[in-house]
């Protein structure tokens, strides 16, 4: 089954069979709803909605029997795990794109687009240039605020000053991921004696979308050859003295869309 599945996506690298599930149990990561759903769990409702969402849509059987819980580690050079990720749902992966993102490490390779608004510099990429249902996908934003000018983070709104804010507009079939943001810092604001947290420094906000992986979704994404985000970045940019008027920058993303595998598709 591997070595199918090498030849059917043009993989010429060496890949490891884990015969008897030996590497997985290392790991602490074998998947016993499938071995569940076949035995005593065969007739327990919760059992085999648990299979559905962490092995497969279809019915229980056999092949299922010694898989891992979807997920991705990460090791260092001298095989020690740094950061493991796992998802809810086996439907959805992060791409290593992705992935090293949200580490700090970079790993895109898409040009990246320019922006110039008041009082800030932009770049903005996808983690991937190709993306498929169920994968998760990284739009970032990298902010440089000019020289002596600040952007208002999380906590801010207590004060009543605007936070930056991405909001990407809806789209069927396509899943916003709350986003995370990156560590502020503090600003004192003397002549109000107040603290406010705030981005004077370069930050990157990392919004996370997932085209989903329903039968519906795949469906539509068929006949789709590329997938177009949009959205908008809101923030107010201030110095010392002055705060300015509020800013609201459009943004769009492309990338190309590609179906799945009928293994992936299961």
């Amino acid at each position: 089954m591997l070595a199918a599945f090498a030849e059917e996506q043009g993989i010429t690298f060496t890949m490891l069979a884990d015969v008897g599930s030996a590497t997985i149990r290392e790991y602490g990561i074998l998947n016993t709803v499938a071995e569940e759903a076949l035995g005593d769990g065969a007739d327990d409702p919760d059992v085999l909605a648990d299979f559905a969402l962490l092995v497969s849509v279809t019915s229980p059987n056999a092949m299922f029997v010694g898989i891992a819980y979807p997920g991705t580690f990460m090791l260092d050079p001298e095989g020690v795990v740094e950061s493991r990720f796992f998802e809810d749902n086996y439907q959805e992966r992060n791409t290593a794109s992705n992935i090293m993102l949200k580490l700090g490490t970079g790993g895109s390779t898409v040009e990246a687009t320019e922006i110039s608004p008041n009082y800030v510099e932009i770049l903005t990429y996808p983690s991937d240039a190709v993306v498929a249902p169920g994968e998760r996908l990284a739009l970032a934003l990298d902010i440089v605020p000019r020289p002596n000018m600040h952007l208002y983070a999380p906590g801010a709104e207590l004060l009543n000053y605007r936070v930056i804010n991405l909001r990407i507009d809806p789209q069927e079939f396509l899943r916003v991921i709350p986003m995370e943001y990156p560590e502020s810092e503090i600003y004192y604001f003397e002549p109000l004696d107040e603290r406010v947290p705030v981005y004077q420094r370069a930050f990157t906000l990392l919004q996370e979308v997932l085209p989903l992986s329903t039968r519906d979704a795949q469906a539509a994404y068929r006949e789709m050859d590329e997938l177009t985000i949009t959205g908008s970045l809101d923030y107010q940019a201030c110095d010392d003295a002055v705060c300015y008027n509020p800013v609201t920058v459009p943004l769009s993303w492309t990338v190309e869309m590609r179906g799945l595998t009928s293994r992936q598709r299961r």
